[in-house]
């Protein structure tokens, strides 16, 4: 189980108007929800963020492409019928406990194998 912080419902609300805007679209009934596809859509955004950063673009469109790709994620949640949150807790939880490496003079927290 995590050991989630008692919110303000703010991810519920958010999480909610993504249904919406799902439901609005009939997004299930009409392909919105394929994985496949939904994959393609990430992809493409992370592209635009990584335009924003690489071309120097204002802080306002970074915003805006890095919210494009949360709404993707929460709707991933709803396409793939899991629990965000619970994932989201659990996850931290879990890299809390790593440790840390430097690499190329950038830290780095992730599961590495002691063994090679």
């Amino acid at each position: 189980m995590n050991d989630a912080p008692a919110g303000d419902g703010s991810f519920t609300r958010m999480l909610e108007a993504v249904q919406a805007f799902h439901d609005k679209h009939q997004f299930r009934e009409r392909g919105g929800e394929d994985m496949i596809y939904r994959l393609a859509l990430m992809t493409e955004e992370l592209g635009e963020i990584a335009d924003c950063v690489t071309k120097g673009k204002p802080r306002e469109a970074l915003a805006e492409e890095c919210a494009d790709l949360l709404i993707l994620l929460m709707g991933n949640a709803i396409a793939a019928d899991f629990d965000m949150e619970a994932a989201f807790w659990d996850k931290m939880e879990k890299i809390g406990r790593r440790g840390e490496r430097i690499v190329d003079g950038r830290v780095r927290v992730t599961a590495y194998r002691e063994d090679g």
